[in-house]
């Protein structure tokens, strides 16, 4: 099924055009001159546009140049009743999809044809730029690394959800995996070899989240220059991935769960919507049930997306993964680094096991990737981060000590000044830990991306 915009000054032309196509399932409008056909290009997203070539006023060739500007990726076919061969020249040098001539016997058939070789090859495009998105990080069940009870159960609860098409709540401290797991579910569906779309909820604002999301029509914001499909649409026929739902706003979420109730999309600034077949899960850090009880997460929204909830297991409570991790790591980077390092020193390994891991199975990656970039012989030693302790400071540079630590100064002290120096020490220990990534730090510290962002703008990091 395509949506379809006819073009065409001929009334008959147009009905004649608009019940054929119907008949075959696409969604169709219809219009009498070049004029409304930009009109209507500019405030909706159509796959196919049929356009008259001889029109008064605006002709198709104007509308075929508008649309390219406007909506590079619908497909125009032109028509005409004159076998012009100028026109035809013409309609190939400006880009047309097909060029197709009114026959008394053959239009509607001809451009049956036309629509559904254009809707196949803008559906290829489609993959072809979601497997592209996907490319560099595909994962299946093999890619989620261990053998405890945990990671098994983990596994098994996952091969038996793959088969559903229900939403899922992938819940889980940072860290630990959940967009592994998500992509393992889409991988093990029906839907693997469609697209898997991910997107961090946390990484933008609400009007730029909406237009990610959705897309846009050209028009409907400042810089908006062109139509631009949403992720949403990229995701037709495969999974999408909403990692920190919980960071998404109240007005957001509403919008969210209309397109979870109705099946589709409405771009920013459209008139019409987009039936969408996505299978949406959902990831999360915080606990959605307090935030709704809270009143900070609708409570619809919360039961929505929490069709299948999976629960992915801290690296503390599988230590017995950790030497497995820990290698996996390791031939991962060694060679990378141009290293030929081939174990990791039994002390080490004997560390890495007993040490809890805060920040999950990313900040031992993290150690390992620092340590091989430190070593210089075959065999790795991996310093584990110094334990936590009610009394350690929070880095070593000078900054505030931990909270039962502090005593106020009988002279006393700027407590203003204090807080700020303790809250950019905590910053610049998470950004130290996490290799100055910043999205991973604020997943550390529990806030938001664009919370994060505002902190390390203000003390200047």
């Amino acid at each position: 099924m395509a949506n379809v915009l006819v073009c065409d000054d001929e009334r008959s032309i147009r009905e004649l055009l608009d019940i054929a196509l119907r008949k075959e399932g696409h969604k169709v409008e219809i219009v009498n001159s070049g004029e409304l056909a930009v009109k209507k290009i500019e405030s909706a997203r159509y796959d196919v546009i049929v356009t008259d070539i001889k029109m008064p006023g605006m002709n198709g060739i104007d509308v075929l140049k508008h649309a390219h500007r406007v909506s590079p990726q619908s497909a125009v076919v032109l028509i005409t009743a004159v076998g012009d061969f100028d026109s035809a020249v013409q309609a190939v040098k400006s880009g047309a999809f097909d060029y197709i001539q009114k026959t008394p016997n053959g239009l509607v058939d001809e451009v049956r044809v036309s629509i559904g070789r254009a809707a196949e090859v803008l559906e290829l495009k489609r993959q072809n730029q979601a497997f592209r998105r996907d490319a560099a990080s595909r994962n299946s069940l093999d890619n989620i690394i261990g053998c405890s009870a945990a990671i098994n159960q983990l596994k098994e609860t996952i091969r038996t959800v793959a088969s559903t098409g229900s939403t899922i709540l992938v819940h889980g401290e940072s860290g630990t995996g959940k967009e592994l797991v998500a992509r393992a579910v889409h991988t093990c569906s029906q839907r693997d070899g469609q697209p898997f779309v991910s997107v961090n909820c946390g990484a933008f604002p609400e009007t730029l989240l909406e237009s990610e999301l959705f897309g846009y029509v050209k028009g409907a914001f400042t810089g908006a220059n062109q139509n631009k499909q949403g992720l949403f649409e990229v995701a037709d026929a495969g999974t999408i991935f909403l990692d920190e739902i919980g960071e998404m706003s109240l007005a957001m979420q509403v919008k969210l769960l209309r397109v979870l109730q109705e099946r589709a999309i409405r771009p920013v600034g459209g008139t019409s919507e987009i039936p969408v077949d996505v299978r949406v899960i959902a990831a999360t850090n915080r606990d959605l049930h307090h935030m709704v009880e809270e009143k900070t997460f609708r409570e619809d929204l919360y039961y929505r997306i929490s069709v299948i909830p999976i629960e992915v297991p801290p690296l503390r409570a599988r230590q017995e993964d950790i030497p497995l991790l820990a290698n996996t790591f390791l031939k991962r980077y060694a060679p990378a680094a141009g290293k030929n390092i081939v174990r990791i020193s039994p002390d080490s390994l004997e560390a890495l096991s007993q040490y809890d891991w805060p920040g999950n199975v990313r900040q031992l990656e993290n150690a390992i990737e620092r340590a091989v970039a430190m070593e210089s012989t075959d065999v790795l030693n991996v310093g584990v981060p110094e334990e936590r302790s009610k009394a350690r400071t929070v880095a070593d540079n000078g900054a505030p000590p931990s909270v039962d630590s502090i005593s106020v100064p009988t002279d006393g002290l700027d407590m203003e000044a204090y807080v700020a120096d303790m809250e950019r020490a905590i910053l610049v220990s998470a950004l130290q830990q996490c290799g100055g990534v910043q999205t991973r730090a604020a997943e550390l510290l529990k806030i938001s991306y664009r919370s994060f962002r505002h902190l390390a703008k203000k003390y200047n990091i």
